[in-house]
């Protein structure tokens, strides 16, 4: 009798094998998930059960996240498919043609598992980005009437990879031996080719942005990066640029502070030099190399709350506007006296002022004949309840886009005043024929979900969020 194999197996093993395909195409990300592993390790050996807060540590160890780039509507749908039967759904919209340091001509959504069972079996991810001709800033009419003709006529994924994604979208999973032909020709397609780039044409494009030539000077997509998680992302750094790694200058994101991690820090190994085979324009081949893929890496935090996200926003423009009157002086420092001046510096602050997501379950131990209050607070101080931090499963815009600018050979140039082609989650849910699911709703219903069992076992109408 034939096995089945289910959605978030295939997710498992998809993610195993295309983090030995990176590994073994660019060695140095080998280097990164060894020495990631080395950290985790050691942080769990220092603090026990509490490094353990934000995740345990087989999903931690277990946890990457990817990065891929398409060129066409077309080709993100078909990725969308191939994705849904590894039960990765599309979540968050995001613009980087905006962004600082860099603009980027591509806007972006992540797919991946939405279900905190499904998170917690697998909780793999991919950031995907979709290349946008049309935005005359980056584009002009000609060149972007040659770059739609050749990425209209490839072809990234076999049919019978298509077909397969179908299937397994549709039946819940594969029956073993369809579901091992799923995952070779799943991997297969973001493998990196040997087949000849056309230099000119690759050039033509990088000067407009090394994200365009990546997408559209090529015939085959491929891995961009891979990202392990790691519990100490400072010790991390430190380490790989001890073993002779180079680094890119800074971490993004958020600063190391005394106080709870929010949302994500991220940085990454430069660029590597990587052999590609070159056709020159009299037809010739010659053997050349491009630094395009790095391998990046993560430590992830509590989810903020809208309210919570907007403070972190405020508070990056606070630290660029003071960064910019103390020349020469260290940003990360500023980061941090800006974290201590105006976010709390305990978990119960950030529920108190709504700033980040949690769940909730009734405490054990708790009082057993007084009757509980209604509010949150008082039922989180009275010791009826515990918190639990919601792990942030998404993507910042400005560290994605400065982890880019930070890799990418030629910052490419825009020209002001051209029409931007507007682009949103709606139209990109069009292009693709799925629903993009807002990442804080999710957060939120997992958090609604929780108080609605808490209201029930202590058996209260509802339980009064703070505000």
């Amino acid at each position: 009798m034939m096995t089945t194999v289910d959605t978030w197996q295939l997710r498992a093993g998809f993610a195993r094998r295309l983090s030995h395909l990176y590994a073994a195409e660019v060695p140095a990300y080998a280097t990164l998930l060894k020495v990631s592993g080395e950290v985790n390790a050691d942080v769990l050996r220092r603090h026990g059960s509490d490094a353990e807060r934000l995740g345990s540590i087989s999903r931690v160890t277990a946890e990457r996240h990817g990065a891929i780039r398409v060129g066409t509507p077309r080709e993100l749908a078909q990725l969308a498919s191939i994705f849904a039967a590894l039960g990765m759904r599309p979540v968050g919209f995001y613009d980087l043609r905006d962004a600082a340091p860099a603009p980027i001509p591509v806007v972006s959504t992540a797919f991946r598992p939405t279900d905190a069972a499904e998170l917690a079996r697998n909780p793999f991810r991919v950031f995907v980005s979709l290349l946008v001709p049309e935005d005359r800033r980056f584009f002009s009419e000609d060149l972007a009437a040659r770059l739609t003709g050749f990425l209209d006529s490839r072809h990234l994924f076999p049919p019978e990879l298509l077909l397969l994604a179908e299937r397994a979208e549709r039946e819940g999973g594969l029956p073993s031996e369809h579901a091992e032909r799923f995952l070779e020709l799943a991997v297969a397609a973001f493998a990196l080719s040997r087949e000849p780039v056309d230099l000119a044409w690759y050039t033509e494009l990088e000067e407009v942005s090394s994200v365009a030539a990546d997408i559209g000077g090529v015939t085959t997509t491929h891995i961009n990066h891979l990202t392990p998680r790691v519990l100490d992302i400072d010790e991390l750094y430190r380490r790989m640029a001890a073993g002779g790694i180079e680094m890119i200058g800074s971490i993004q994101g958020p600063p190391r502070w005394d106080g709870p991690d929010i949302l994500l820090r991220q940085t990454s190994f430069r660029a590597l030099a990587e052999p590609r085979r070159f056709l020159n324009a009299d037809g010739t081949v010659r053997e050349g190399a491009l630094r395009v893929r790095f391998g990046e890496v993560e430590a992830r935090g509590v989810a903020p709350t809208p309210a919570g996200l907007s403070c972190y926003n405020r508070l990056l423009a606070l630290a660029d506007a003071e960064s910019a009157h103390a020349p020469g002086g260290n940003r990360q420092q500023v980061l941090r006296e800006v974290w201590r001046e105006h976010l709390p510096d305990t978990e119960r602050g950030l529920i108190e002022r709504d700033l980040a997501y949690f769940t909730f379950r009734v405490s054990a131990d708790r009082p057993r004949r007084a009757k509980p209050p209604r509010t949150l607070l008082g039922l989180l101080d009275g010791g009826w309840i515990t918190a639990e931090p919601i792990v942030y499963e998404d993507f910042l815009p400005r560290s994605a886009a400065g982890i880019f600018a930070s890799n990418l050979g030629g910052r490419g140039s825009t020209v002001p005043g051209g029409d931007s082609a507007p682009r949103d989650r709606a139209w990109m849910e069009q292009a693709i024929s799925r629903p993009i699911q807002d990442p804080a709703a999710l957060y939120a219903a997992q958090r609604a979900a929780s108080l609605v069992r808490v209201a029930r076992d202590l058996d209260l109408g509802e339980v009064e969020l703070p505000g």
